[in-house]
């Protein structure tokens, strides 16, 4: 993985909080807060992909053919399951 330094400038006692965790989970200060952003990164990015899935599905033209679709396929096989 590749890394680049960054400074950022963050509240004394949230440092001093890190630290306090840091210590007893035996990490660096790096590596916790690292890691902390990639997860709140990672809950972003899902938030962001859930919000574009609503906007599309909110659109009644959308939901008409997504009823329309599964409607099809209802009547379209056999009650045991479609055979390959």
């Amino acid at each position: 993985m590749n890394t680049q330094k960054v400074a950022i400038s963050m509240p004394e006692d949230l440092i001093k909080d890190i630290d306090l965790i840091i210590k007893n989970k035996g990490l660096s200060r790096s590596r916790y807060i690292a890691s902390a952003l990639s997860e709140k990164v990672a809950d972003e990015k899902r938030e962001l992909l859930k919000q574009a899935y609503d906007r599309v599905f909110s659109d009644e033209e959308i939901q008409k053919e997504q009823r329309d679709s599964s409607e099809w396929f209802e009547g379209a096989g056999s009650e045991g399951g479609q055979e390959w």
